[in-house]
């Protein structure tokens, strides 16, 4: 048989708290909820103190935004605690991407190291984002108080501070508008305001923003803790410098094994077992194996050319090597500056531009280089027909090497895709093609 709201606020005031926890366990948790929904304010939060912490996190869960909000203002820190421990992740993931950021930074707060790790997974921030990486953990301090005061606050919340380097002044909705480094704050004079001697120009990034910005950025302005804001400028958490520290070597990690061809592995190659070994190089060199059948094909398609001139075959190798070591060098350089955020895709068509004249001057040089054997082994129009392709494929090799990691980002993909096997098997399929296409003009065959 339901309760009614009178039926419990009855019992509330008679303080029967045994015969309360009876009432409520023979009812359902969407019950209860509806139940607390109608009470007002004090019975409403001694009815939900009265419920086991299960069963409350469960019934937080089903009540309406503007409820639970009501109902987390009226819960003491330790009570948020437990609640927040217990909610199931989804509920908690749905609770804190509904709340106001300076909210979401207090509960945060209250999560054990666990349950933090797990609701930053799911609270909706993007796999790679800052939020992802960010602690909640920090010490803020009012425009409006002495140093005296922020020193004392330092002590009291410092020791649960990832880092008090860096002291950030927030207003009352936890908006950031200054920092302070502590040793300014040790310096001051200590009736001096904080307001007075913070800075205004706040280095900060949201937290949706990808954490190779948050590396960018900490570089580029010598930081080593970056404020997290939310998107109306309150001050959700922080990056620190050792976190960016892993960030920079699981990203150079990544792009080594994406150069090599090789899926990225999430664990060291000793851990590694032989199965994820195996699957993360036998995607690439299968693709591999395809592109270079083409190069096959091609060279299938000028069998009789081969057959006339027998030297050509001897400048394979060293040709369609040229095209694949210039397109890797082209390919590195840029994969670089991509990932390093010195250029982006609209840079695109200057820099294909500055490297076909780059590429001209290398492929001349290597021309004269191999020109010279050419004739000694197949006479002067196979010296031409080898000095000439030299020239365009090693153009080739670097154009193409220089626009694939820009193709590759325009369309979404890692930069770092673009990897030395990969341009060097693109490189073989053009390089042969444009031998045996000059030598067939050069020498009319």
């Amino acid at each position: 048989m339901l309760c009614s709201r009178f039926d419990v606020a009855d019992i509330i005031a008679k303080r029967d708290w045994a015969s309360l926890r009876e009432a409520m366990s023979g009812l359902r948790v969407p019950d209860i909820a509806d139940l607390l929904a109608d009470l007002d304010e004090p019975n409403r939060v001694l009815l939900f103190r009265s419920l086991p912490r299960k069963t409350a996190a469960d019934v937080f869960a089903e009540l309406e935004k503007e409820d639970r909000d009501a109902l987390l203002l009226e819960l003491t820190g330790e009570e948020t605690r437990h609640l927040m421990a217990n909610i199931r992740p989804d509920d908690r993931t749905e609770l804190l991407e509904e709340l106001p950021g300076r909210v979401t930074q207090r509960l945060m707060n209250l999560l054990s190291p666990e349950d933090l790790k797990e609701a930053r997974e799911l609270l909706g921030y993007p796999e790679e984002s800052i939020g992802r990486l960010m602690t909640p953990d920090y010490v803020a301090i009012r425009p409006d108080w002495t140093v005296a005061q922020a020193v004392e606050h330092i002590r009291k919340k410092g020791k649960d501070s990832e880092t008090i380097d860096a002291v950030y002044v927030t207003d009352r909705a936890w908006k950031l508008i200054g920092v302070l480094s502590l040793r300014q704050i040790v310096l001051a004079p200590r009736d001096e305001k904080v307001v007075n001697i913070m800075r205004t120009q706040v280095v900060s990034l949201p937290a949706a923003e990808d954490r190779e910005a948050a590396a960018r950025t900490m570089e580029r302005y010598d930081l080593f803790v970056l404020p997290v804001v939310d998107s109306d400028g309150v001050l959700v958490g922080i990056v620190t410098g050792d976190d960016i520290f892993e960030v920079a070597r699981e990203e150079a990690t990544e792009d080594f094994h994406k150069g090599a061809a090789v899926t990225p592995l999430k664990t060291g190659f000793g851990e590694a077992g032989i199965g994820l070994l195996f699957k993360s190089r036998i995607g690439w060199l299968i693709m591999l194996i395809l592109v270079d059948l083409l190069s096959a094909a091609t060279m299938a398609r000028f069998e009789n050319v081969i057959a006339q001139v027998m030297p050509l075959v001897f400048f394979i190798p060293l040709l369609i090597g040229c095209a694949g070591n210039a397109g890797s060098q082209s390919s590195t350089l840029v994969v670089r500056e991509l990932a390093l955020g010195q250029v982006d895709t609209s840079d695109w068509l200057e820099l294909v531009i500055k490297e076909m004249g780059i590429s001209a001057a290398l492929g001349l040089t290597i021309s004269l280089a191999v020109w010279g054997p050419a004739v000694l082994r197949g006479g002067s129009g196979v010296g031409i027909v080898v000095a000439l392709s030299a020239t365009a494929i090693v153009m080739i090799g670097s154009v193409v090497g220089m626009a694939a990691p820009f193709l590759l980002n325009k369309m979404g993909f890692d930069p770092a895709a673009a990897s030395s096997p990969l341009i060097t098997s693109i490189a073989d399929v053009a390089g042969v093609l444009v031998y045996f296409t000059v030598a067939v003009k050069v020498l009319k065959l």
